[in-house]
Formats: structure tokens, C-alpha cells, sequence
């Protein structure tokens, strides 16, 4: 199977198909176990997903010249959240922090002069993956990361379906024939960054910009999205990207 760039699209009846050969061809232990272990097909009903909520924060937005600097996950379902199995990480980035960002995310230097590198929570974050579909806010920052860090540190990168909370936002208000009339009309496009789209939900504001918080805040944004425009029985495959 010819290699998948991150940012390259994979059909929702390739990606059981991708994940096969990936388990197959992989040579890191760890990703290996990651491909092998099977994730829900796309028919299976949302209430019955597992799923897991990453953000991270990072020096910059291009994964070419900025890296990670941290990262929160949070397991959950439809109907549950398990914060009890959260995990945060502070990890040295492969690039110099600058004021811009940490006045943005507020990791400072003596912060992560003393955290490991990308490579020492492969092993424990890769496994809480596994199985599970991934959940984010922006899947174009999250997905080309991770991508990039993992193949830097093992050879090899990863690549698997999403679900984006700010995609499907989008689709609701951006990408409607009244969304665009109303553009055509010379109002702003309506919000779809995380706050403002939990605002329409009536979900209350966290403070922004941590990894874990804004994990949180995007398990609770899909839970009241599903509840709100879809349905518990809706496809997984309706969802992902």
C-alpha cells in the first residue's frame, strides 16, 4: 500500500483497509501496537464509539519549524466522560519556545527545561489511542503534530480518522446555502473557534489554551453536537474525517 500523507484524504471504507497495512509494515514496537489494535468500524452508532479528546499546544502552527510543547487526552463516550483516566504532559519542544507563544499557551522556559522529550510518552500515549477515535478541535494542527513528531522520534509516523468538533461546526454555519447568503449579504462569518461554538450550546466558558482544559471542552462540544443535530444511532462514519 503506497504511504498516506498526513494531510491526504482516506475514504471511510479505506481506513480499516489503512490500518491493516500500517500494523503490517510498521516497525516501532509501539506504533505496531497501535495499528493492530482495531478501531470501531464506521457504521458502528456514535453512542457506541469509544473515543478520546486530544489538544495540544505547540511553539507555532507549521509542524515544518515548530513543535509540541503540550498535550491532554481524555477518554470518553457519548454518554461519559472519564476523567479519571486523563492525561496531561509538559514535553520539550525540538524548537526554541518565543514570547508569542508562551504569552499564548503560558508554558514557560523553566518549565519545560526540566520535561522529556516527545519520545519518552510515546509508549504511554499511543496506547491510550488505540482502539479509540480521536477527537480534536482543528484536526489540522493535531494530526499533522503528531504525525511529524512521532515519525521524528521513530521513523515512522501516525495517521488515523478523527473526528473534528470545528468541522462539523462548520458545516452547520459555514458551509450552508444560508451561511453563504448571508456572507453574499456582507455579515462576518459566524465563530467556529472552541469557545464560541460551546457558547451555542449553552456550555460554560473555560479558560482557553491548556491542553487539558481545551481536551475537556471538546469531548462536552461533541456530546452536546451529537445531542443537538445528529443522533445517538448516527453512523461513526457520517462523522470522522
Amino acid at each position: 500500500m503506497p504511504a498516506i500523507r498526513p494531510r491526504q484524504k482516506i475514504v471511510r471504507a479505506d481506513w480499516a483497509a489503512y490500518m491493516r497495512a500500517r500494523a503490517d509494515k510498521a516497525r516501532d514496537a509501539a506504533v505496531k501496537r497501535y495499528f493492530a489494535t482495531p478501531l470501531p468500524s464506521w457504521d458502528t452508532p456514535i453512542s457506541e464509539v469509544p473515543m478520546v479528546a486530544l489538544d495540544m499546544e505547540t511553539t507555532g502552527l507549521d509542524e515544518r519549524r515548530h513543535a509540541i510543547v503540550s498535550l491532554g487526552v481524555v477518554p470518553f463516550t457519548f454518554s461519559r466522560i472519564t476523567l479519571a483516566r486523563r492525561r496531561y504532559w509538559v514535553v520539550k519542544p525540538s524548537r526554541a519556545l518565543v514570547a508569542s507563544s508562551i504569552a499564548h499557551h503560558h508554558i514557560t522556559h523553566s518549565e519545560i527545561a526540566r520535561a522529556p522529550d516527545f519520545d519518552a510518552i510515546i509508549d504511554e500515549l499511543l496506547p491510550m489511542l488505540a482502539g479509540r477515535i480521536v477527537v480534536v478541535h482543528f484536526r489540522n494542527i493535531e494530526r499533522p503534530f503528531l504525525e511529524a513528531a512521532v515519525r521524528v522520534r521513530r521513523g515512522e509516523g501516525v495517521l488515523f480518522p478523527m473526528i473534528d468538533t470545528m468541522s462539523l461546526e462548520a458545516r452547520l454555519y459555514r458551509q450552508t446555502r444560508w451561511a453563504r447568503f448571508r456572507r453574499w449579504l456582507g455579515h462576518p462569518p459566524v465563530s467556529i473557534r472552541l469557545n464560541a461554538s460551546r457558547a451555542r450550546y449553552h456550555l460554560p466558558a473555560y479558560q482557553g489554551h491548556h491542553a487539558l482544559v481545551d481536551a475537556l471542552a471538546t469531548a462536552e462540544l461533541l456530546q452536546a453536537q451529537v445531542a443537538t443535530h445528529y443522533h445517538p444511532q448516527t453512523p461513526l462514519g457520517d462523522l470522522w474525517c
